[in-house]
């Protein structure tokens, strides 16, 4: 959950009705959340300058102060609330409560000179612990998630919420991974939307070239989860109101489908 359905107060609503909805005819939904803008506002409010390589934050120690204040308690609670008010029962929990997601520190390559770059306090997940989202959900409760992790350093790590969702999704088997973006879906060089993909054919749309960019991070975390036992994972157009339910519900959808098939 991200891009412009956090910052449309609208499209929040109807984010957090699709949420309690799908929790009252029997789903688990579990939602996982970013909030760059959010962050890179709170940076500037204290004059601190947003650093990013490979569309990743550099994020030193007084930045990831500033990102788990933002994330763990304005973000996160702004989404329980929302929740609470469409008639939902919500907990708000970061990674770090009940050893949920272990982090190892992200080493990220230049790929042009092969150099190593540090980028602070950036991680990528070791393990998920599901115990507390299980309890959760046995209580009846919607887990919303901000995916800050904590390395065996004892050191926080934030970590790219779509690979966070990707994790706790295949470490739970989970039906749907749904990720939410600020396109229409997935889309050919005609632009014209995919959908109905298995995992051979967006390997084959990588190879080409027509997934490229931004999009390889977000299609290599939905490969990665239906190679791992997740049925299907959809990404879908955040910018339309009521977007998830539309493609839970509906035979059209309002993104690409992927599956693996294989």
């Amino acid at each position: 959950y991200g891009g412009n359905a956090m910052v449309d107060e609208k499209l929040k609503s109807s984010f957090a009705r699709d949420i309690v909805l799908m929790k009252s005819v029997g789903m688990n939904p579990i939602v996982v959340h970013g909030g760059g803008p959010q962050i890179g506002k709170t940076l500037e409010k204290i004059g601190k300058q947003s650093e990013f390589v490979g569309g990743m934050r550099v994020t030193d120690s007084e930045t990831m102060d500033v990102v788990e204040m933002v994330l763990g308690g304005l973000v996160n609670k702004e989404i329980v609330n929302l929740i609470h008010q469409h008639g939902g029962h919500s907990i708000g929990l970061t990674g770090k409560d009940g050893s949920l997601i272990s982090a190892t520190k992200l080493k990220h390559v230049d790929h042009l000179t092969s150099e190593i770059i540090d980028l602070g306090h950036v991680g990528e997940v070791d393990k998920i612990d599901t115990s507390v989202i299980e309890l959760l959900l046995k209580g009846d409760f919607i887990p919303v998630i901000a995916p800050i992790g904590v390395g065996k350093d004892g050191f926080s790590y934030n970590i790219n919420a779509d690979l966070v969702a990707g994790s706790i999704a295949e470490a739970l088997n989970a039906e749907k991974l749904i990720l939410l973006t600020n396109t229409s879906g997935l889309l050919d060089a005609d632009d014209n939307l995919l959908t109905g993909l298995d995992a051979k054919k967006v390997d084959q749309l990588i190879d080409d070239g027509t997934i490229h960019g931004g999009m390889l991070p977000k299609i290599g975390c939905a490969l990665s989860a239906v190679k791992n036992g997740v049925k299907s994972t959809h990404i879908i157009d955040g910018r339309v109101s009521h977007a998830v339910l539309l493609e839970v519900f509906t035979d059209s959808g309002v993104g690409t489908l992927i599956t693996c098939n294989e």
